[in-house]
């Protein structure tokens, strides 16, 4: 018997960052020395109180299924920091901790999105924002970003293309690939001109704490209080806490929503690995001033690579204000053999051992996407390589 496919996977293509980090692995166990620049994996440890916490709970014995939407502990613990930091009006009920904040992005899709629904996404963007879009049968309107203006979102130009088949409009700030951030009065105007179509804003605020030159952090969360049936936000223990292979997230909004998104876990994962949260918990009960250092460090790598990709021939790249990726554009260093960006990373990591991700994969095809999530030595060496080749 023939498989058949439904028509939701048939176009469903592998995550782009995924391919190219096991490409780059399968070199690596080859012997060869790669320079990896795609995964947008922080180098740093996970702290060392999560790590503890989770060793002790194993210990004890904490090894049994939790509540679908996670313990009540981290769920209290997340809505205390966004009181704090935001003055949220949330309490525990209104977070469920989820298998990453992928796992709360496509929970939403499955909640809220239906054939004949449009979804307004920023591009470029993420990867898997329009796959789990599609997955739900909708369609992606995508809004371009300018990257003359830094890649930066503004609210007029997502609410243009607001119709009334909008099921909503995701915002994903810092933006991965781009680092385009959003200022306090475009997010102002985007929540409330959703409040007044009534279309929900599902913010990705994945990579929240790294922003630079002296921002700080924003976040919906802070006109949830005035906008409580707008404004849902999908937050990581991932990037912040450099906690990626946990598979922690949240998802926090209207109570109808968070029932939803609980349903949707319960038949697809059920609860989040239960000695995980105990370490997540005790991250939050830590206090945030963790990944301080790790902000300065991001931004000084940042600079570098800026630097070292605008002396390239044929490049240029605007700096990023959030996340840790550069998104350079390319097209001038196109020749025979990489006239795509596919063709590109391609040529890169088989003449120079040098991983990135082509930007075809984030809806833009004359760019690419480092990530500067790695030691400023592997940066510098990879640049190096990087430059010899594209010299060749």
């Amino acid at each position: 018997m023939t498989s058949r496919l439904t028509r939701r996977t048939q176009n469903l293509g592998e995550s782009a960052t995924l391919k190219v980090a096991q490409r780059a692995l399968e070199l690596k166990a080859a012997g060869e020395t790669i320079y990896d620049f795609s995964a947008g994996e922080p180098d740093f440890p996970s702290p060392k109180v999560a790590v503890e916490a989770a060793r002790q709970a194993l210990a004890d014995g904490f090894t049994r299924y939790t509540a679908v939407a996670g313990i009540p502990a981290l769920r209290q613990a997340l809505a205390e920091r966004y009181a704090r930091r935001y003055d949220a009006p949330w309490g525990e009920r209104d977070f469920v901790v989820t298998v990453g904040g992928k796992a709360a992005l496509f929970e939403l899709a499955m909640s809220l999105f239906e054939p004949g629904c449009e979804v307004v996404v920023p591009t470029p963007c993420w990867v898997s924002i329009p796959a789990q879009v599609r997955l739900a049968e909708a369609e992606v309107v995508a809004v371009e970003t300018d990257p003359a203006d830094g890649f930066r979102l503004h609210a007029d130009a997502l609410l243009a293309a607001c119709t009334v088949q909008t099921a909503a409009i995701i915002l994903n700030a810092p933006c991965n690939p781009t680092g385009g951030v959003i200022s306090q009065d475009e997010l102002a105007a985007l929540v409330e001109g959703c409040a007044e179509r009534g279309i929900p804003l599902i913010a990705d605020e994945t990579y929240e704490e790294y922003v630079y030159d002296g921002a700080s952090p924003l976040s919906a969360a802070s006109l949830a209080r005035r906008y409580p049936d707008t404004v849902i936000v999908v937050g990581s223990f991932s990037k912040t806490w450099a906690m990626t292979g946990w598979r922690l997230g949240w998802a926090a909004g209207p109570p109808e929503v968070l029932r939803a998104v609980a349903a949707v876990q319960g038949h697809l994962t059920s609860n989040p690995t239960s000695f995980a949260m105990q370490g997540a918990l005790k991250v939050l009960q830590s206090g945030d001033d963790g990944f301080a250092e790790h902000r300065r460090e991001f931004q000084r790598r940042r600079n570098l690579v800026v630097a070292r990709l605008n002396a390239l021939e044929g490049i240029s790249c605007s700096t990023p204000a959030g996340a840790f990726y550069a998104f350079p554009r390319v097209d001038g260093a196109f020749r025979a053999g990489r006239r795509s960006s596919i063709e590109f990373s391609r040529d890169l990591l088989d003449r120079a051992h040098v991983a990135v991700v082509p930007g075809s994969a984030f809806g833009a095809d004359e760019h690419i996407r480092l990530s500067f999530a790695c030691s400023r030595e592997t940066l510098e060496a990879g640049l190096d390589r990087m430059a010899e080749s594209l010299g060749g």
